[in-house]
């Protein structure tokens, strides 16, 4: 094993203590050479918390795994390794006139990553989740055998692996359908909203007549203003690009600055600046890049929260609380004193993923990212945390890097059913701190009533 830095995208928490190449870890699953706990799969590190982090054994570079294998271009059915990035996805799927049928807010995240988190994008409300579009997917476990799994063939295995976090052993390929689409650009609307009742009276609207829609939130906006934003939505343009965007982000933050730079002063400025900006542009038409994956265009950007790296939190409220939850989320940061630089809300639609768990469910979710500054930002998250339960809602495992056991229990109640399909060969530091917390309390319980 070698020793590397292999972070979660919000630097919050130590890298790895140990990473192997994908073909060492394939080595010792076949050939029966490997202990409890030991291994976690890691994709492109675009997870902000510790559910990628396995610092009690090894992570498993997955990146070299990362072959284009089949491609139907009458069905839109691609076949492809799970270390492949989304960007590869894009580019085989585009001359065919096919996108994935949902993209996350990085084109830089694995396959295998985007099945393990079950992630969502910006038309949850037609498409579902990720894992809606998975058709097959082969799964190593550490009792040396490949899995071939699908609704149909080795089913738990295929619905407990679609949004486990990479717990079911390490997923080697999948297929996925996408969508046809009639170019890759995006005719795009911006509709700016003066309150959250504003919004939430257009959300419905523009979910039923877009693909797309979310919408962004100036987080600092207080008193009548609070709640403000625009809503961002869109469809694929009847005309425009067929091929990918190819070519290096254009900037770069290249090296760690001493303290964060996303201060309180600096987001009114940018809050200001970039509400004012697009929202003075009603319609327009849009690369895919600048539509879906707008901070791409910046390597590094995650540097700019300092050295303390920063904390993730998002929520899914049920549709009944979220005009109430939402103002209230969004007011305890204000009273913290504490600015997110990136805040989004989008409405989830009714379909469900096959995931045995999954985060996205029917609703609306509120992201927010705040610099780390210790404890006064953990009080913060908690705070969240007890808002977002007590209205019924959940919290995203694959964002968190500190949520409590209970938390976690309250927002995923079937947590022991993937407990029941995780391989014992593989564990992520998230999942110690919190099922595994839980299962420690379950058998304490069950030893105190004999």
């Amino acid at each position: 094993m070698a020793a590397c830095d292999y972070q979660s995208f919000g630097r919050a928490n130590p890298g790895a203590r140990s990473a192997i190449d994908v073909a060492e870890a394939m080595q010792m699953l076949t050939s029966g050479s490997v202990r409890a706990a030991s291994l976690l799969a890691y994709g492109n590190g675009r997870s902000y918390g510790d559910s990628c982090q396995n610092s009690g054994g090894a992570v498993v570079d997955m990146r070299p795994h990362h072959r284009i294998l089949s491609f139907n271009a009458e069905t839109g059915v691609l076949e492809v390794e799970a270390g492949a990035l989304l960007a590869d996805i894009i580019a085989a799927g585009a001359p065919h006139g096919f996108f994935p049928a949902v993209v996350p807010g990085t084109q830089f995240v694995t396959l295998g990553g985007a099945i393990a988190n079950d992630v969502h994008g910006k038309n949850h409300h037609r498409r579902g989740s990720f894992g809606c579009h998975v058709e097959r997917l082969t799964l190593l476990r550490s009792d040396g055998r490949t899995y071939a799994c699908s609704p149909t063939e080795n089913a738990r295995l295929f619905w407990a692996t679609i949004g486990g976090m990479g717990l079911t052993g390490i997923i080697l390929s999948a297929a996925i359908r996408l969508m046809r689409v009639p170019s890759l650009d995006i005719a795009e609307t911006v509709k700016p909203f003066g309150s959250l009742d504003e919004y939430f009276d257009l959300a419905e609207a523009a979910d039923r007549d877009n693909e797309y829609a979310v919408a962004w939130i100036d987080q600092l906006a207080g008193g009548k203003s609070a709640g403000r934003g625009l809503l961002l939505a869109g469809n694929h343009a009847p005309h425009g690009a067929r091929a990918a965007e190819l070519g290096a982000a254009r900037l770069s933050v290249p090296f760690q600055p001493p303290l964060t730079l996303l201060n309180r002063p600096f987001l009114k400025l940018f809050n200001a600046a970039y509400g004012w900006r697009r929202g003075r542009v009603s319609a327009s038409q849009a690369g895919y890049k600048k539509f879906f994956f707008p901070l791409d265009s910046v390597a590094g950007w995650n540097r700019l929260y300092g050295p303390n790296g920063l904390y993730q939190h998002q929520s899914v409220v049920p549709v009944e609380a979220a005009r109430e939850t939402i103002a209230a989320l969004l007011a305890a940061t204000r009273q913290a004193g504490q600015g997110s630089f990136l805040t989004v809300l989008k409405r989830f639609g009714a379909q469900r993923s096959p995931a045995l768990m999954s985060f996205a469910r029917p609703g609306y979710t509120l992201t927010l990212d705040f610099p780390n500054h210790g404890q006064r930002t953990l009080k913060l998250l908690a705070e969240l945390d007890r808002i977002t339960i007590g209205a019924g809602g959940a919290v995203n495992p694959y964002k968190d890097a500190r949520m409590s056991a209970a938390t976690f229990a309250a927002s995923f109640p079937d947590w022991q059913r993937l407990e029941t399909m995780r391989d014992p060969a593989f564990m992520s530091d998230f999942w110690a701190r919190t099922a595994g917390r839980l299962g420690a309390r379950n058998s304490e319980a069950a030893q105190a009533a004999e």
